[in-house]
């Protein structure tokens, strides 16, 4: 479904990631971990249309998306969670989940997405009618993932779902995103827990300084010595 090929970004004429390449099949769930700095957010925001490559080549359901803008490549079905939520705080939770429904026009469908969401999270539907900015960190990051929901992504872009929540709700959160990948939901995450996020994941890609160094399914990369080491204080 998505195929990231030697991709290079730059910022400023300095390159962040270099030579990165992975692949997302349709169905999985897909883990990208590393150390702070590694290049893990740039590669989502360039995947996303908010950065574009300048070397390398990006590919979904084999459309080149290198150089499309960010709606365009909503409307292809790629749905981007970035790590600081960016919710619309005066609006109600039900209203924020609307706003992520802004290119669906059957109202059937936006209802049944709301239902959804509903289910994955009935702290939200308490809350329907509560303005966003007075929910909880742990409550906000789940209207986000909601809200990216209800736009029915083909790949959902996950960046640090669980940052700065306390460890009940990083479970919580670890936990729907694992019911998301057995309902058949398509994801790629990006997770400072390294150990919980290989666990749940198909398969997962280990980044440093901006290039890809390894790759294997989510146990085999648990067993490796250098990810022991480096990221479980084994």
């Amino acid at each position: 479904m998505l195929k990231v090929v030697k991709v290079e970004v730059r910022y400023g004429g300095i390159p962040i990631i270099h030579d990165v390449s992975l692949e997302v099949k349709q169905g999985e769930l897909v883990a990208v971990v590393g150390s702070n700095g590694a290049g893990k957010s740039t590669l989502l925001k360039t995947i996303a249309g908010a950065l574009h490559p300048t070397k390398g080549s990006i590919t979904f359901d084999d459309v080149l998306i290198n150089r499309l803008t960010t709606p365009d490549i909503v409307r292809l079905g790629i749905t981007y969670i970035p790590e600081a939520r960016l919710i619309f705080g005066p609006l109600s939770v039900e209203e924020n989940l609307k706003l992520g429904a802004y290119i669906i026009k059957d109202h059937a469908v936006i209802s049944r997405n709301l239902d959804f969401v509903y289910d994955l999270f009935p702290r939200l539907k308490e809350r329907r009618e509560q303005a966003s900015g007075t929910l909880s960190g742990g409550e906000q990051q789940m209207l986000a993932i909601g809200r990216g929901l209800m736009s029915n992504p083909k790949l959902l872009m996950l960046d640090e779902p669980s940052l700065g929540l306390m460890p009940k709700l990083v479970d919580e959160m670890l936990e729907a995103v694992a019911k998301l990948r057995t309902i058949g939901m398509t994801i790629l995450l990006v997770e400072q827990n390294v150990f919980e996020s290989l666990e749940i994941a198909d398969r997962g890609y280990v980044l440093q300084t901006g290039k890809t160094i390894l790759d294997g399914t989510g146990k085999e990369l648990l067993n490796t010595e250098s990810i022991k080491k480096a990221f479980l204080g084994l």
